[in-house]
């Protein structure tokens, strides 16, 4: 039975306490993005191929963001997502190289000197076509859902790949599978990221210079990922996730809400694709295969569908547990004589984490609140 101060709701915080509160998030904050700034540089003293992989998971962080928007908020399977970063990273490097000039006289007459196209061309470009192929894709799909969307969004992604390595003839506009390069790097009033930067005798990396842009570029998304996520398009997209039929009849249009989660999610793969294409400065169909969508949609789910800083967590750890288990599978490769090999070895272990994990945690590592509450 419970007794009368059972029943008392607990007291409400005092206002000494909610800024005692708000004091230590932004002492937070404020320690978590000094160490982000200085996180390349110290990892710069070990050599630059760590801060290659920090470049990498920031890309990932931004790709993973994006297919959150469409799998996370509207609830849309989409297993083609990778389609929208090769868009991306083609139109900065067509944009960017001498391809087009050397493959077309008439570019070549009107740009004698080559295109090279600028930072703030090339990227909204590349975020614009994006979104406009995320709605064509899209329409067709939304009548579909669960795995007939993911059958045909998979089929898109796949539709986009063999195009690209078919545009080299009759016109050679994609190179086909010898890709195209070199691309131009970034810019930014004088600072060519590409080069090393001498600070007195202290030098910075090209490495370390695009460190710094994708990780601007990473809070700007999570900004907006945010924003979206508390606006009245978030709570429309979610509602049509848990319940379409619900939702319409609530007056919500799933059809244009549908539509704008495609293109949203679309253009930040594009944006994250203009950037993969001036950090590699080459592009080509291989990075753009069937196995990017699927570990792109993995580190959603794994990290926390739906959730911001779960995704961010699903994506740093399904990037840098490669690398890590590269100390793990090299020595188990010499231990057995060569039995075991490494190649296969890897991907083996990553897939028994990620089940080991799922089935500990079925809603991710860092699920949203409400999906963390036991029901």
């Amino acid at each position: 039975m419970e007794t009368p101060g059972s029943l008392i709701a607990p007291a409400a915080p005092s206002n000494a306490d909610r800024t005692r509160i708000d004091c230590r998030d932004k002492a937070l904050k404020y320690a978590a993005l000094v160490a982000l700034l200085l996180l390349p540089l110290l990892l710069q003293t070990a050599g630059t191929h760590w801060v290659r992989i920090a470049d990498t998971c920031l890309l990932y962080v931004m790709l993973a963001l994006g297919a959150n928007v469409v799998v996370g908020y509207a609830g849309l399977l989409d297993l083609g997502y990778v389609a929208f970063y090769a868009v991306g990273a083609y139109m900065f490097a067509l944009l960017t190289s001498p391809h087009l000039v050397d493959n077309f006289a008439w570019i070549a007459a009107m740009f004698p000197l080559g295109l090279h196209a600028p930072w703030w061309v090339t990227i909204p470009l590349g975020a614009m076509l994006a979104a406009l192929l995320g709605i064509l894709f899209g329409a067709p799909t939304l009548k579909l859902r669960g795995d007939y969307l993911a059958i045909v969004t998979l089929g898109f992604g796949e539709i986009v790949r063999i195009l690209i390595v078919n545009l080299s003839h009759p016109v050679n506009i994609t190179n086909g599978a010898k890709g195209v390069g070199p691309s131009d790097s970034i810019s930014f009033f004088g600072l060519d990221l590409g080069k090393p930067l001498s600070v007195g005798s202290y030098q910075i990396a090209s490495v370390t210079l695009y460190y710094y842009l994708f990780l601007a570029l990473v809070l700007l998304t999570v900004t907006i990922c945010h924003r979206l996520q508390h606006s009245r398009i978030g709570r429309a997209w979610m509602a049509i996730r848990d319940d379409e039929v619900v939702a319409q009849a609530m007056g919500i249009n799933a059809r244009n809400m549908k539509l704008l989660a495609f293109g949203i999610g679309a253009s930040f793969g594009g944006v994250s694709g203009a950037m993969f294409g001036a950090f590699q400065s080459f592009v080509s169909p291989e990075a753009f295969g069937l196995q990017e969508s699927v570990i792109i949609v993995a580190m959603v789910v794994f990290g926390g569908i739906g959730h911001i800083p779960g995704v961010i967590l699903g994506a740093l750890l399904l990037t840098t547990l490669p690398e890590a288990l590269r100390y793990v599978a090299g020595p188990l490769q010499t231990l057995t004589d060569g039995r075991l090999d490494a190649g296969i070895l890897r991907p083996l272990l990553i897939s028994l984490a990620m089940i080991v994990t799922m089935l500990a945690r079925p809603h991710g590592l860092w699920p949203a609140p409400e999906q963390a509450k036991p029901r």
